[in-house]
């Protein structure tokens, strides 16, 4: 009992170990970034008014939690889309992927994915949606460490 059965560091368990700042804290609260809903791979229809003429992010999920200012720093202004390359079915998402790039006008790609080796798959399947739907769009892959901080 308590063994995962997945030899995946992603799946490791472990304490970050984080200081308590210095600097002063605010008590404002930072506004979502969101712009639309639903934002599950899953669920995003490609014909929804969000992806045209957008620029996409497509986050793994456990990206938003380890990095703070995620909705400033990867979120703000872009239409969303996130999925689980580990827990999630996958076998339909690079078709789905593929077919909100050929539907939709799109500025550029955004991956964001964990440093973990089982977050690339991802990655991966936006490479392969993107070159089977023929466009020739802008892409960037934001890696994350654990401890929040941006990788690439």
């Amino acid at each position: 009992m308590g063994h995962s059965g997945c030899g995946c560091q992603g799946s490791m368990a472990r304490v970050i170990e984080r200081t308590e700042s210095t600097e002063q804290t605010t008590t404002a609260k930072a506004a979502s970034e969101l712009r639309q809903w639903p934002v599950q791979l899953h669920l995003v229809p490609p014909t929804a008014p969000w992806f045209n003429d957008s620029d996409i992010l497509i986050a793994a999920d456990c990206v938003a939690f380890a990095m703070g200012s995620f909705h400033s720093d990867l979120m703000k202004g872009k239409a969303v889309a996130i999925a689980c390359p580990k827990l999630d079915d996958t076998t339909p998402y690079v078709e789905k992927l593929a077919a909100i790039f050929r539907q939709n006008e799109v500025r550029s790609i955004t991956v964001a994915i964990m440093e973990v080796p089982c977050c690339r798959g991802l990655d991966v399947i936006v490479r392969q949606a993107l070159g089977l739907s023929g466009k020739d769009i802008p892409l960037e892959t934001a890696v994350i460490g654990v401890n929040g901080e941006r990788r690439s």
